[in-house]
């Protein structure tokens, strides 16, 4: 899931970049709704992983925050 959030991050951050550079309108108007599709994205896919966490607990469990970090992601 934290490779989903940080491949949305990088499509939102190229979409944000390009908003309003273009002299056409719709060009323009298509790049707004791309951009707020990756920014519903990224939320849909933060909560789901919040979802995933106990409530009793803030953070990841250790467990599984080291295998995260042993697999780079």
């Amino acid at each position: 899931m934290r490779l989903a959030l940080s491949i949305l991050e990088a499509e939102e951050a190229k979409w944000e970049a390009r908003l309003g550079e273009s002299p056409s309108w719709r060009t323009n108007a298509m790049r707004v709704i791309r951009h707020k599709a990756y920014q519903v994205a990224h939320k849909r896919v933060q909560t789901a992983l919040h979802r995933l966490l106990p409530k009793s607990e803030a953070a990841l469990p250790s467990e599984i925050a080291q295998r995260i970090d042993q697999a780079g992601l």
